[in-house]
Order: C-alpha cells, then structure tokens, then sequence
C-alpha cells in the first residue's frame, strides 16, 4: 500500500455508543512530510471535541516508500487521483474529498500553471494553499498573532533571503513557540487552538484564485467548512 492512513475513526466512538460507518470522508495529502503530518493528526484526534459531523470521517494519507517525496503540487494531484482507485482507501466519488494541501509560495516566481492546478483540483476536490507556507497557517493559531506579527510585515513573508527560500513565516513560528516546526512532533498541539486561527484568517487573504503577491490561506476555511459540513443534508436519506 503506498500510503499510510491515519484516522480515529474506530478508537473514538461518540458518546458510547456503537460505532457506525461513516458517510462522507475527507482525505487530506499533504507537501510536507512532518510538519502537516504532525498538525492533522492532531486535528483528527481533534474531531469530536470540533463537534465535526459523527457521520464524517478525516485521514490523513501519509506518502511512504517511492511516493515519499512527493511534493509537487502537480504531483501531489496526481498521486491523491492514484489513491482514488486504491480499493484499501474505500473512496466514494460521489460524497468523498480529497484535501490537496501545499505551498503556493513556488509559484510566486518559480514555477507557472498555478490557475490551471488549482481549477483541475476544484473540479472534483479540494485545494488548501498558503502563501508563502504551511508556517503562516500555524502562527494564526496564537491569539492576536495576526496583529502583533503579520500585520504590518506582509511584505517581509513574501520576500526571499539570501538562500532563495521564503523563511520569515518559519523564523516567526520559531520564535513564537521555541520549536523547529520541521522536527518537533510538539506543533501539532497548536490544532488545539484551530478556532482562533479559523477567526484570524479571516483578517488575510482566503480567495486561493488571487494568491500571488498576497499572504494567503485558506486551509482554516476549509477546515471551518468541514465543521459545518453535515452530510444527511446532501444524502438520498433527506
């Protein structure tokens, strides 16, 4: 199997009682190997506590073997498409998503064909970008982080240094919590603090169509939107 699933479903029953199948799954395939795999396995364990759907299901896909280095957004695309016919995954493409979450800040002035990728993913899914990077996201999870850091400093998260990498969102996050968020299992705890980082997005640009040139998320409204999901309203059943 080329992926590794992580998900609570079977270990977290609601309220006792029996546990029953869900009905819509999100699958989240993520760029980053530890940072957002730390974050959305934390988000999962997350889910009842978010009062997300019990009909609802999240996995996080983890890329293993070959597949590990994937990254590319285009890539990323075409291995979350593979999963979709992977019968271990049991994915409906009639309710089920995939969440394809990755860094836009490569296509700031490196790489082309970013309308183009994020129009074929919404076709039948879901795109979850930053701009410059998944760093940004995580400091909207520390209360009045929005004034205090970003505020004022949109151009500083923009702007290479002298490695041709966008670190400001990184050296930020550093600073603010004492961890190296590439290797400190430790930062996915700030999913604890997801409702203040959906509320402080707000504040930034969320429209991923008009992402170059602005500090950008949308990762929070996509998670918002998943907690407001409620799937007997789309069903036969309703």
């Amino acid at each position: 199997m080329p992926v590794h699933i992580y998900t609570n479903w079977n270990s977290r029953p609601y309220d006792n009682q029996e546990q029953i199948e869900p009905f819509k799954k999100f699958y989240f395939i993520c760029e980053g190997l530890n940072t957002e795999t730390y974050y959305f396995r934390r988000l999962i364990d997350l889910r009842k506590q978010l009062g997300i759907h019990q009909l609802i299901e999240l996995r996080l896909c983890e890329k293993t073997g070959k597949d590990k280095d994937i990254s590319f957004p285009k890539n990323l695309k075409a291995f979350a498409d593979a999963q979709k016919k992977n019968p271990e995954l049991g994915f409906d493409p009639h309710r089920d998503k995939m969440i394809i979450v990755f860094d836009g800040d490569i296509f700031e002035n490196k790489v082309s064909g970013y309308d183009e990728l994020v129009s074929s993913i919404e076709e039948n899914d879901i795109a979850a970008v930053t701009n410059p990077g998944f760093e940004l996201f995580l400091i909207l999870h520390i209360e009045g982080s929005y004034y205090t850091h970003i505020q004022g400093h949109e151009a500083e998260f923009l702007s290479m240094d002298e490695h041709g990498r966008y670190s400001y969102a990184y050296n930020v996050l550093r600073d603010l919590t004492h961890m190296n968020a590439k290797s400190n299992p430790k930062i996915g705890k700030l999913a604890d603090n997801v409702l203040t980082a959906i509320n402080q997005e707000e504040h930034i640009n969320q429209d991923i169509h008009k992402l170059k040139g602005q500090i950008t998320s949308n990762i929070g409204k996509v998670i918002k939107m998943i907690i407001n999901d409620n799937p007997l309203n789309h069903s036969k059943f309703n």
